[in-house]
């Protein structure tokens, strides 16, 4: 619970009263019909994100509403059956930092950053071929400025892994499972594909900023995308390895425009390589078992089903702890017996 005693945003319910700090997360300034303005405030803690709208005084609470700021509000949830859930805000003000622990306003990795970090080195080291590795080498040595920025770097602005470090802890989880899965398929380019499974997000460095806790895109995010900016820094970084054939720049640089899968999904190419597949593949399903975990985080005490969301494009279940300690419920007949 938050300093304050207040509910974190898994715990509101339909009609509650709120007095409570929560993170900005992003926030717009519109007009209704008859001209006056109004105020959308995206606002969030450890437990999830809660969309926020004020009527009355929405200039004032929008100059306070900086993406980052902690902020106690004032207002009133309600779930509309059309559209969702939302704070009416009633007053909103900057909050003091006694008022609220920032642990409990920003997520985080499960597994602490420095072991993240030499787990991801370990991966590094099992790397054998010498121009991959020393590409590698280039991007994520510890006295790399792209390894700092890639170390504290956020996942994505919402869907999974949106924290600090989340981009770490996505990359690893991506790398270790294309490393296992590598050894199944023998035609698979194990050195390729893995220094592939490292890469393929790397552009998000230079597509997100993270300020304090609000993540949102950059200019160069919005104008060239993330798997653009993270061609051309690889790219680059090739061009200054010698030795580094165009065959197998190629064929990496392939699994970085492809990861995405299809055109529509902003990937330039579709994967037409297996190692390309492969990254594409276990990247897709890092992200939407990252969705299970940000679900997970947002459900009430004893709630087993989360709302509908966009990620998975459906809803997600989760077994309760007890159910999966008893485990011994006799099995149902089945339908007609």
């Amino acid at each position: 619970m938050e300093a304050s005693g207040k509910a974190f945003v898994r715990d509101l319910t339909d009609g509650q009263a709120v007095d409570a700090v929560f993170m900005v997360r992003e926030r717009k300034l519109a007009t209704k019909r008859n001209g006056e303005a109004y105020a959308r405030i995206g606002l969030g803690d450890s437990t999830g994100n809660l969309a926020g709208v004020c009527w009355n005084d929405a200039e004032a609470a929008f100059e306070l509403a900086q993406p980052g700021n902690a902020v106690r509000v004032h207002g009133r949830y309600s779930v509309d059956q059309r559209y969702g859930p939302q704070l009416t805000i009633q007053s909103l003000d900057v909050a003091g930092e006694g008022e609220y622990s920032p642990t409990d306003l920003i997520s985080g990795p499960a597994t602490g950053v420095d072991q993240l970090e030499a787990d991801l080195r370990r991966l590094v080291e099992t790397v054998r071929n010498p121009h991959l590795h020393a590409l590698l080498d280039e991007l994520f040595g510890e006295r790399s400025e792209v390894w700092q920025r890639f170390r504290a770097a956020p996942a994505a602005k919402f869907y999974h892994e949106a924290y600090p470090h989340g981009l770490l802890e996505h990359t690893l989880s991506v790398g270790q499972a294309v490393s296992a899965i590598s050894a199944s398929f023998g035609a698979i380019d194990r050195d390729l594909a893995v220094t592939g499974a490292l890469i393929h997000d790397i552009g998000k460095i230079e597509a997100y900023a993270t300020e304090g806790g609000a993540i949102d895109l950059t200019d160069d995010g919005r104008l060239l995308g993330e798997i653009p900016l993270g061609y051309y820094m690889v790219r680059r970084r090739i061009e200054q390895i010698d030795g580094f054939s165009w065959s197998l720049a190629r064929a990496l640089l392939h699994i970085v425009l492809s990861h995405h899968g299809a055109l529509a999904n902003g990937s330039p190419v579709v994967p037409m390589t297996r190692e390309a597949w492969l990254v594409h593949m276990i990247d897709n399903l890092g992200g939407k078992l990252g969705s299970f975990d940000r679900l997970q985080k947002g459900l009430a005490e004893g709630e087993s089903w989360s709302a509908f969301d966009r990620a998975l494009e459906g809803f997600a279940y989760f077994a309760s702890r007890d159910d999966a300690a008893q485990g011994e419920q006799e099995l149902p007949a089945a339908s007609g017996e």
